[in-house]
Formats: structure tokens, C-alpha cells, sequence
């Protein structure tokens, strides 16, 4: 694959992500996918990823993840994005709802093989959450 295949097929990721379509991940991803939240705490499965990343998600009214920017160099894609959470409605973690939106940077490293990602890295800052939702 080219590096503009395998921005594609990061894109398409993050837009089925992004629709709630975490159906279409299977697709995408690659049978021996591990993520990676901060740093090395390993995830592994499609299903490893969606079930770490529902609490977030299912905490707000509505969740969007723009993509801001994408850099490639041979299997591995860098997308740098952002997690906007409208109306915090549900308990996340330790944090009550208050209602408050949450706008968080994050970056994440994919790694492509035979056509599909086979590892996502993300890094952001939960300290930042943290002070966005308190009460």
C-alpha cells in the first residue's frame, strides 16, 4: 500500500468512528489489532478499543473526533485530531456529569499491515479532562 492508501484507510477509521459505526472497524482493522491507550497500556481486539473508548464516548450527548492533520511515512500514519464532547450526561470514571463540553487534543500513531491497522497509539493529556469536568 501507498502512503495515501494507508491515510485513507486511517481516515476512513476515524470517520466510522466518528458516525458510531464501530461495526466498520472490523473492516478496517487488522485480526491481530492491539490498542494502545497512553503510552503502553495494550488493548487488544477491535473490541479491546471500542469497549476502553465507550465510557467516553456514552458520557456526552454527542461526540465528534475532526482530523485535523495526517503525516505518513511508510506503514506508519500520525493523525493528529481532536475529541469534541457536547454536553457531558454520564459518569466517566470518577467524574459526575455536569453538562460541561470537553475539547481535547490527541495525537495517535497507526501502524498499517497487509491493507489494515494492525496498532493504534494514542496520546493525550487527562489531566486536561480532568480540569474541563470538574465540577
Amino acid at each position: 500500500m501507498s502512503v495515501e492508501d494507508n491515510k485513507a484507510l486511517v481516515r476512513a477509521f476515524y470517520e466510522a468512528i466518528d458516525r458510531g459505526d464501530f461495526a466498520a472497524l472490523d473492516d478496517l482493522c487488522h485480526e491481530d489489532f492491539v490498542f494502545y491507550s497512553q503510552v503502553d497500556t495494550p488493548k487488544p481486539g477491535v473490541s479491546g478499543f471500542v469497549n476502553s473508548e465507550k465510557a467516553a464516548f456514552d458520557a456526552f450527548e454527542s461526540v465528534r473526533f475532526p482530523l485535523e492533520l495526517m503525516v505518513a511515512e511508510g506503514d506508519k500514519v500520525g493523525a493528529y485530531l481532536l475529541f469534541l464532547g457536547r454536553n457531558h450526561i454520564r459518569e466517566m470514571g470518577e467524574l459526575k456529569p455536569h453538562g460541561k463540553d470537553l475539547r481535547l487534543s490527541l495525537f495517535c500513531l497507526l501502524t498499517i499491515k497487509d491493507g489494515k491497522i494492525i496498532e493504534k497509539r494514542a496520546h493525550f493529556d487527562s489531566l486536561d479532562a480532568q480540569a474541563q469536568l470538574a465540577a
